[in-house]
């Protein structure tokens, strides 16, 4: 599979401060590859490098074989960007935002008006082109941003948060999109904070403190992590059984999982299911069950990006 991406010790500095430090990373061609990390982890600052609007201070990038650095504006010609800021102009219309974008984007006039009807459809926007942008609902936006993200046809596209607050709706119609358009061999770059559209991405990178901590697809990554890492405890009362374990298990990651509390185990520590029930039940608690249970991404979120997760073993 070509490389769409390819980083070698790709480095940003502001400052004193590294937000991106020595990253390499290669990204294959046609997949819908998510970035996740959390806030200030160097995931936008990784964006910005890639689609040409931030220069790197040292350190190599490539995206669909063009030079970050020196061919930043031939990159722009063949990808679509939309960022979770992304500026419609409110007081244009529908089809006034798509026009606008399709002349920013050099599109040939004798394709516009194609184009338009194309994006426009797959969007879900039929009988809304002179409505205002200001008038639509937050996932009509959303969707018309998409829409002049890719009017020009782009071989790649980069999402930064796209889908930051927006409903749970919103979020699914807009992963439709996203899987539409992969389907057309469009490759696709997202950042996220939601692990339940990470599950869906072909390859995940964590990213934290600016440097890639593990690549591969969710299903390797949860193969990797082990279900043995994990113990899934119910107790009632269950705050009562969260604050036990994080007082008792201080190197070890706690968490609250719906009705559950996850204790992740650190490294090959003596921590076993009998061990934790019998510290509940001294306690107090009732109802006490401990499971071992297969570690989602959320844990490996929590695992790689906590300081007291465990770290990638």
């Amino acid at each position: 599979m070509d490389a769409v991406v390819r980083t070698v010790d790709l480095t940003r500095r502001f400052g004193t401060f590294t937000a991106v430090d020595h990253l390499d990373m290669e990204i294959g061609a046609g997949l819908i590859f998510g970035l996740l990390g959390p806030n200030g982890a160097g995931k936008s600052t990784t964006i910005r490098m890639l689609t040409g609007l931030l220069l790197p201070t040292e350190g190599k990038g490539y995206v669909l074989g063009y030079d970050i650095a020196k061919q930043a504006e031939e990159i722009r010609k063949h990808i679509g960007y939309m960022s979770q800021r992304f500026s419609l102009y409110e007081d244009l219309t529908v089809i006034e935002n798509l026009e606008f974008y399709s002349a920013i984007y050099g599109l040939p006039k004798p394709r516009r008006r194609a184009r338009h009807e194309e994006v426009i459809t797959m969007a879900g926007l039929l009988g809304r082109e002179n409505q205002l942008a200001r008038d639509l609902s937050g996932g009509q936006k959303q969707r018309l941003a998409l829409s002049c993200s890719i009017v020009h046809e782009p071989e790649m596209l980069f999402l930064d948060e796209p889908t930051a607050g927006v409903d749970p709706a919103s979020r699914r119609n807009f992963w439709d999109l996203l899987y539409h358009l992969s389907a057309e061999s469009i490759s696709i770059i997202v950042t996220t904070h939601y692990m339940d559209e990470a599950e869906h991405c072909n390859e995940l990178g964590f990213i934290m403190n600016g440097k890639l901590l593990a690549h591969d697809t969710p299903e390797n990554l949860k193969a990797k992590l082990g279900s043995g890492r994990v113990l899934s405890v119910s107790a009632s009362p269950l705050m009562k059984a969260y604050t036990v374990l994080h007082d008792a298990y201080p190197d070890h990651s706690v968490t609250l999982f719906g009705m559950n509390v996850h204790l992740q185990i650190a490294g090959e520590g003596d921590v076993d299911e009998k061990q934790v029930k019998k510290r509940l039940l001294d306690a107090g608690l009732n109802e006490v069950s401990v499971v071992r249970a297969t570690a989602g991404l959320e844990d490996i979120f929590i695992m790689l990006t906590q300081p007291n997760g465990g770290g990638w073993q």
